[in-house]
């Protein structure tokens, strides 16, 4: 059987889109118009504003970013994401790795299991999963269709720091975007600073 070829992803579609955080842009990718959910850019950028991009990198948390979910910080980074690029100008390329990539069903049973008082890295591995299943390749693809050179990447998550170094597009700075602990996060976020890697110190 001849193996698969990997097809492009380029942009499907884009539109004007006023929100509570300003007027932006809004564009979707994929491989071709059968995509039924494409990965985002979210602009408030001149078109000839494409080198020191303030860019957020953002994975789909529907529980978080759609319905406020206080288990994680991912509603609140995307609200502060977005107040921040509409006053400096800048991006969220929002990619569709719901539950670091293992889907929403998943990640609601991976919840259960949490509730039963596995960590969040435990659980995703009690699902035959491995901690994080995400990619970062399609940012760097989106950014480089978007013609951003260079940026100021706001993250704490080393993982998508390594993919820009390791792409053409050059890292200017680390922009830190730090959400202070609730009682329902603390244990959460314990657990991506001293299990994952995250720079939550600022």
């Amino acid at each position: 059987m001849q193996a698969s070829v990997a097809r492009e992803m380029k942009l499907l579609a884009r539109a004007d889109i006023p929100t509570r955080w300003g007027d932006f842009e809004i564009l979707s990718f994929g491989e071709d118009d059968t995509e039924l959910s494409p990965h985002l850019a979210i602009l408030s950028l001149a078109d000839t504003h494409r080198s020191d991009v303030l860019v957020r990198i953002h994975s789909e948390c529907m529980t978080g970013d759609l319905f406020g979910s206080a288990r994680c910080d991912c509603g609140d980074q995307f609200d502060k994401s977005l107040r921040e690029i509409k006053l400096h100008g800048g991006a969220m390329i929002y990619l569709r790795q719901e539950g670091r990539g293992i889907g929403l069903t998943k990640k609601l049973r991976a919840y259960q299991l949490q509730d039963k008082g596995l960590n969040t890295i435990e659980a995703n591995i009690e699902l035959g999963h491995r901690p994080d299943e995400r990619s970062y390749h399609l940012a760097v693809e989106i950014l480089e269709l978007l013609k951003i050179t260079s940026i100021r990447l706001l993250t704490n998550n080393p993982d998508k720091i390594r993919a820009i170094e390791a792409s053409d597009i050059e890292l200017i700075e680390r922009v830190p975007l730090v959400i202070p602990p609730t009682s329902q996060s603390s244990s959460y976020l314990d657990t991506k600073r001293d299990e994952m890697g995250h720079l939550l110190g600022g």
